[in-house]
């Protein structure tokens, strides 16, 4: 029964797709060689849509001769919900998508590698040996059902609180929103209580109190609005509390489908250096939701050294399941972290 209600909600959203796609004129269907459909879950004036798949689809666009068109539907106007978007660009139903992957927990084990507490610095480096990581361990495996063309990481994670967040013993009872598997494990063993949700369900949820807390990168607290919301913003020094693994994939058959000069331009526009410039981009939008929060007068913690060294010692026990789990799983997890490190010292 559950089989029969997730192909009823994928037919609905391809019915979407056609409906949208007839909407066009002959001629301008006419005048493009290949369209294709990129579909995501953030408004379209957030800064990942705006800073990195626009000017991404309109290389692809430019460096084509405009023989692809590439149509955007940011915030899920294609319908479904954020977790589906996977299985959207699996199926075919869509043909590009932007999606976190551990909106599917479980799915991609290996990539939850880089989202182990305190293992991120720098977006840019992490997001290039994800990449490396995953043409190491993963491309037949995890994501062996669809074509990866950017695999990067955001930011550091920063808790926004309705009270102020120092000490691990302050999230104790705290209702709190994290984005992954890993992060809600995190969040949990520290005291708190985790409630997963898909990024655009943060205002509401801490308007109508659902949560007190959430954890994102500074560079979508603009969007939405979170710094209106709470004035507490915690942030660690150093390595960061965590981070969270993205995927921007296409459809196989459809990039199959392409000549061959139409996928070497997608080819020149995907991997290692796309992902790195991704994550290095997420960073750099760090630093005007936070100055505005500082603007506003909202309250910034930044821990010393010593402080997060409490969180590190909390964190251990995190990171200590998650190799079980991956053993579990027939995956070498320590192994696994060491080539994650060793590829972000390179």
């Amino acid at each position: 029964m559950i089989n029969l209600h997730k192909q009823l909600a994928r037919l609905a959203v391809a019915a979407t797709v056609s409906a949208i796609a007839l909407g066009g004129s002959v001629s301008s269907t006419l005048a493009q060689e290949v369209t294709l459909r990129l579909h995501q879950f953030l408004p379209a004036q957030a800064n990942v849509p705006k800073n990195i798949l626009d000017p991404w689809a309109d290389k692809i666009e430019a460096e084509s001769g405009g023989r692809i068109k590439i149509e955007r539907y940011p915030a899920m106007q294609l319908g479904g919900k954020p977790p589906e978007l996977i299985d959207q660009v699996v199926d075919g139903v869509v043909d590009i998508v932007w999606t976190v992957a551990g909106y599917t927990p479980g799915r991609f084990p290996r990539a939850e590698v880089f989202e182990l507490p305190f293992t991120m610095s720098d977006a840019e480096t992490m997001s290039r040996a994800y990449w490396k990581l995953a043409e190491e361990t993963m491309m037949d495996e995890d994501f062996a059902r669809f074509k990866p063309l950017g695999l990067w990481v955001h930011g550091p994670g920063v808790i926004h609180s309705s009270k102020p967040v120092t000490a691990v013993s302050d999230l104790n009872g705290v209702k709190l929103r994290a984005p992954t598997r890993v992060t809600n494990n995190l969040f949990s063993n520290l005291g708190a209580t985790p409630i997963g949700m898909p990024v655009p369900a943060i205002p509401e949820a801490l308007s109508k109190g659902v949560v007190d807390a959430t954890v994102i990168p500074w560079e979508v607290v603009g969007a939405l609005k979170v710094n209106e919301l709470v004035k507490n913003h915690t942030e660690f020094p150093g390595d960061a509390l965590y981070t969270t693994s993205f995927i921007f994939a296409m459809n196989k058959d459809k990039y199959d489908s392409l000549p061959d000069d139409l996928k070497a331009v997608i080819d020149a526009n995907s991997g290692e250096e796309f992902s790195a410039f991704a994550g290095k981009q997420m960073q750099a939008d760090d630093a005007g939701p936070r100055a505005a929060a500082v603007e506003m007068g909202n309250n910034i913690i930044t821990l010393t050294p010593e402080q997060a060294e409490e969180w590190k010692a909390a964190a251990q026990g995190t990171i200590d399941e998650w190799y079980a789990e991956m053993e579990g799983k027939g995956i070498d997890g320590k192994a696994l972290q060491a080539r994650s490190v060793e590829l972000m010292a390179n």
